[in-house]
């Protein structure tokens, strides 16, 4: 299943109301290396990760991207409890995406 996507508006409202681990992957509609890492995380979620994983187009998220002072895609946004904690911009491997995740 691909990941779901989100709009910026639904993540700010999701945020202050969130709990646990998630993941917000910052793509382009024409990012090949977003594309990739898309096809890298649907494998991830295939194994017995089970961890919210959606995507959101940078395009469409200037608020996010300027308070989480977003460099480039694709970008990986771990969040606990509705907080950034990790930055990821190198997908590096499936491996390293599934040992990130766990």
């Amino acid at each position: 299943m691909p990941l779901q996507e989100i709009t910026e508006a639904d993540l700010i409202r999701h945020l202050p109301h969130a709990q646990g681990k998630e993941v917000i992957l910052f793509i382009t509609a024409f990012c090949g290396t977003c594309k990739l890492a898309e096809r890298m995380l649907d494998i991830v979620l295939a194994t017995s990760v089970r961890i919210q994983i959606r995507k959101l187009n940078i395009n469409y998220a200037p608020q996010l991207r300027d308070t989480w002072q977003i460099a480039s895609v694709p970008c990986l946004v771990i969040l606990e409890d509705g907080r950034p904690t990790r930055f990821e911009y190198a997908m590096h491997s499936v491996d390293h995406l599934y040992k990130l995740l766990q």
